[in-house]
């Protein structure tokens, strides 16, 4: 069997917490039970997933947008929204910026 190191750091600094992978491997968030509720990718993308049906309303910025099951990224901007299916997850990218959203469950 291959053994792999991986790498782990958090730390503050003048303008913030930092928590970072020290390796090319995805950075996982996990809760209630060891389940994974968010992904910060390597390529910079965040995987987010939800057990309860969301409204997702992009209120500053913009970014695109993968619904699991879907190849297709969508760009939304603010004053839009998307719905996450109950169960599923999606994939955001933000190009430039910074984009802000509010989840409520439906």
């Amino acid at each position: 069997m291959e053994r792999s190191t991986h790498w782990a750091s958090t730390g503050v600094v003048g303008y913030g917490g930092i928590l970072s992978s020290m390796s090319n491997d995805d950075l996982q968030l996990r809760s209630g039970g060891h389940l994974t509720r968010m992904v910060v990718k390597a390529n910079g993308r965040v995987g987010v997933g939800t057990d309860a049906p969301e409204l997702m309303e992009i209120v500053a910025g913009a970014a695109r947008v993968r619904l699991d099951g879907s190849s297709e990224w969508k760009e939304y901007g603010a004053g839009t929204s998307f719905r996450v299916p109950g169960k599923s997850g999606f994939d955001i990218a933000v190009a430039s910026g910074i984009a802000e959203y509010v989840c409520s469950f439906e």
